[in-house]
């Protein structure tokens, strides 16, 4: 089993200047991590890579340095699914349509932008959205997520924090 390290929307140092350290500690029990944007500042995205490895993409919150260093979108591909990663955009009510408007061909989209949590499979794609670990402005809760691919499945959990 692989198992991903979910998070978006981590807004680093603006909306808090660490994560809890139990999401730290999580980190360390997975394969990777995942990033779906508003990082912030570059400096948070080398110490999560200096963790574990980082598959991550840019947000409409990210400076200018992350921007240079990571695209809009990404398709990974663990074991034999296909995982689109964006951070989405527009209306959160909206979002499901316009994350998936952006990938062909996926078993699942991981996304962020809207701040509230989601693990919902809609015509056989995983729609995952870990919420935000340091903001609730759009939430009721704070969380992070986690994905466990075997060679059969792809699972999603949110975890409260």
């Amino acid at each position: 089993m692989t198992r991903l390290f979910v998070l978006s929307d981590t807004h680093m140092p603006r909306t808090a200047t660490e994560l809890p350290q139990c999401m730290y500690d999580e980190m360390k029990n997975c394969d990777f991590i995942l990033h779906a944007g508003d990082f912030v500042e570059i400096e948070f995205l080398k110490k999560l890579a200096y963790i574990k490895p980082i598959r991550a993409v840019c947000g409409n919150m990210d400076s200018q340095a992350i921007r240079q260093e990571l695209k809009q979108k990404e398709v990974i591909e663990v074991g034999k699914f296909k995982i689109g990663l964006t951070h989405g955009y527009g209306a959160p009510g909206a979002i499901i349509e316009t994350v998936r408007s952006e990938f062909d061909s996926v078993d699942a989209i991981v996304f962020g932008h809207s701040h509230s949590a989601l693990n919902m499979t809609k015509d056989g794609v995983l729609f995952f959205n870990p919420g935000s670990p340091t903001d609730t402005v759009f939430a009721k809760f704070r969380s992070y997520g986690i994905l466990e691919i075997t060679d059969k499945t792809i699972e999603g959990k949110i975890i409260k924090l």
